[in-house]
Parts: structure tokens; sequence; C-alpha cells
């Protein structure tokens, strides 16, 4: 217990605010991480299959965090801390890591910001057409998804422009992992893991990412579906199937009722 104690005790320090943050610091944070959680399970005695049975996650997600091929919310490393009697060093390193990925961020805003701030100098409309986006990257940055489904996954592997297998390694998941959530139904939300996995890659998508992803999701949204008593399209409906107005009893609102249609 003393080597994984000793392991987590650098992790635990803060890091140094203005300090540049590189993607490489990120990947070795991340597994740093994941060999801290490996020394207290050997510590404790605990099996990968038995601290996904305890902490209701699957064995190969144990197996990809130890070795920082995936991420896992902080709910995660609170209860792993208490099953493993880790007294605090896991959640200590999560929030280190949390905290690597937050200067991360703050750092790119930065710097987009002083690239706005050259071009409104230079007066370049170019320049600001193309930068007049970074104005609104914090306000994109609060972009969440209260539930996701397989819309909102495929959505956003389509605003990375990634292929499936490529999107489940840079979440570390597999292939049919990514395929089957794509596969349910629109509404039906997936489960508390793949929520957790898809809010993480959401956090550190870039502003182009966010930008293209609510787009994807706006103009589904405006695609009305099919008609549930004759499987018909909006565009191969007779102009007699659109709603008619009535003024209701009370002089409100009014009531949009449907027209009945002959089948013939």
């Amino acid at each position: 217990m003393a080597d994984a104690c000793a392991a987590g005790r650098d992790l635990a320090d803060p890091w140094p605010h203005g300090t540049t943050v590189a993607p490489a610091d990120l990947s070795e944070a991340r597994r740093d991480l994941g060999r801290q959680l490996a020394a207290w399970r050997d510590t404790a005695g605990v099996k990968q299959m038995d601290l996904a049975r305890r902490t209701c996650y699957s064995r190969s997600t144990i197996a990809n965090v130890e070795t920082g091929r995936q991420n896992i919310p902080r709910a995660f490393w609170a209860h792993a801390d208490q099953v493993l009697g880790a007294a605090g060093s896991l959640v200590k390193a999560f929030e280190h890591l949390d905290g690597l990925v937050r200067e991360y961020n703050r750092q790119i805003g930065r710097a987009r910001k002083q690239e706005h701030q050259q071009a409104v100098r230079r007066g370049s409309p170019k320049d600001l057409g193309v930068l007049d986006g970074a104005l609104a990257e914090e306000k994109r940055r609060s972009v969440t998804v209260a539930q996701w489904s397989g819309r909102e996954a495929r959505a956003l592997r389509e605003a990375m422009r990634l292929p499936v297998r490529v999107f489940a390694v840079h979440l570390g998941v597999t292939a049919s992992t990514v395929s089957a959530w794509e596969s349910k139904q629109a509404s039906r939300p997936l489960r508390l893991t793949a929520q957790g996995i898809l809010d993480q890659a959401l956090k550190r998508a870039d502003v182009d990412v966010l930008a293209r992803f609510c787009q994807l999701l706006k103009r589904r949204d405006n695609v009305p579906a099919p008609c549930a008593a004759c499987g018909h399209w909006p565009s191969c409906r007779p102009s007699s199937s659109l709603p008619i107005a009535h003024s209701s009893p009370d002089g409100g609102a009014q009531i949009y009722s449907m027209p009945e249609r002959r089948v013939s």
C-alpha cells in the first residue's frame, strides 16, 4: 500500500497555473491514473472482474482505464476509492487529471482570443471573418447533452469526421460498441457508462466540432417523422394531411387536429 500511496503523491499536487499543458501531458496523466488504480487494486487483492461488479462497470472498462485508454466519470473514482481503501488518493489523482484538461481548454481559449485581437488590430476583414467565432467559444464550450442516445452519439462522430473504428479508438471502446450505440432507437437512452464516456468526448471537442455537432442535431430535429398511420413521409402526403387550426372554446390557444384521410 505504501507503493500505491507513493505513486499518487506527485499527482495530488495542483498543476501550476499558467504552465503550458500539451496533449502528451494529458495522455501521461491518464496513464498514471490507470497505474494507480491497478496498484491499489493489487494491494487490496481485488481482481478486475470483482472491481467491475462492485462499481457497476464492465471488466473491459476497468482494463481500459488501467491502461489509460478510456476516460471515466468522477463518480467511478470515488466509488473505487472506497472499495479499494485508497483513502482519497484515487479521487485526488482524477482531480489532477481533470485540472489538466480544464487548463488545456483554457489555453486553447486564450490562444484563440489572442488571434482574434491580433486580427482586430490588423483590421483584415478576412481574418475577422475566420476568427469571429472565437468570441463565442466559451458559449459553445457550455454545450451539453442531457441524455445521450444513438442519435447524439452518431452526430458527435460525424461532427468529428471520424469513421466508426477510429471514433471507437478515440473513446477507448470497441467498434462494435459504437455500432450498437448508433443502432439503438433515437429516443432510447444509452447506458450510464456510455453517457459518461460521451460526456468526456464532448468536453474535449474543439470549437469547430461543437459547432458541427449542434448543426447536425438541429438539422435532424427539423426532419419530421413519418406518419404513424400510413408510414408516409411529409413530402409524400397530400396537402389535405396538413393540420387544421380550430379556435378553442374559451378563446385561448388554437387546437390542432389532423383531418380524416381515406386509405385505399
